[in-house]
């Protein structure tokens, strides 16, 4: 087989991933009325408690060592005269990619496994079966609050990486290297606009949703083999991990492409 066959049969392969992901979604999110439902509302809560809330202490520590990292490294090359850049270089790097491209693969390491092994088990040990037998939809009461759950989890978590960035910089700008705090400032709100925050919020927003919806989807694959959970938890961490980078160029492209119309 050339390469260019096998390079076809993997872009189909994937292609297929993504629509039946797609798939899930819309599923998911046209059962989301379900949610006022006394069983699913406690799941909801879950995954966002799981996702978002116990992952916030890993968030903050990381996005302000970022914020200190990237203003240590500006600061070398353009020195301390020149602090509205610096702020600005700030606002740049982070809200734009880093904030929501590192939230979603933490979220895919910490959660993504994490939610693949749980329903893996639970098809593995017929409690799908038992709620389909029942009249219950399997994708309402277990994959829709977990998808929903997940992107509200990933913006909230964004946002917060967001903010520890930001606060990194500016402690070590000040207290490192004494750069004026209002210089700082006014390059961080010259440089933040409408459209940054809009970047950041689609892109947590989809990188939560498509996580979490692929998540479930190699999770409800499992067949009758405890060997196939381990393997649904690294597919969809594969699968999660193709999505998030592809989504990331698709909107960081188009808004780009609005932007200059």
């Amino acid at each position: 087989m050339t390469f260019f066959a096998k390079f076809g049969h993997w872009a189909l392969k994937k292609t297929s991933q993504f629509l039946a992901t797609l798939r899930l979604i819309l599923a998911a999110l046209s059962g989301a009325g379900g949610l006022r439902n006394q069983a699913t509302t406690p799941v909801l809560l879950k995954q966002i408690y799981f996702t978002g809330f116990e992952s916030a202490k890993v968030i903050i520590v990381i996005s302000m060592a970022i914020g200190t990292v990237i203003i240590a490294q500006v600061m070398l090359l353009v020195g301390s005269a020149n602090a509205s850049l610096t702020g600005k270089v700030l606002i740049w790097t982070v809200v734009r990619e880093l904030a929501p491209m590192l939230t979603a693969l933490i979220v895919i390491a910490r959660s993504g496994a994490a939610i693949a092994s749980e329903l893996g088990t639970m098809k593995l040990n017929g409690e799908v079966e038992t709620l389909q037998g029942l009249g219950i939809s399997p994708i309402s009461y277990l994959a829709t609050p977990r998808i929903l759950g997940g992107m509200l989890a990933v913006f909230a978590l964004t946002v917060y990486f967001e903010a520890g960035a930001i606060l990194g910089g500016v402690l070590v700008a000040s207290l490192g290297w004494h750069l004026p705090l209002e210089q700082f400032s006014q390059g961080l709100y010259a440089a933040l606009t409408l459209q940054d925050l809009a970047m950041s919020a689609v892109k947590s927003l989809l990188f939560g949703l498509f996580i979490t919806a692929a998540s479930c989807q190699q999770g409800l694959a499992v067949g009758r083999s405890a060997t196939m959970i381990p393997q649904a938890a690294t597919l969809g961490v594969m699968h999660s991990l193709f999505l998030v980078f592809v989504l990331d160029g698709i909107v960081t492209l188009t808004f780009q492409y609005l932007h200059a119309g």
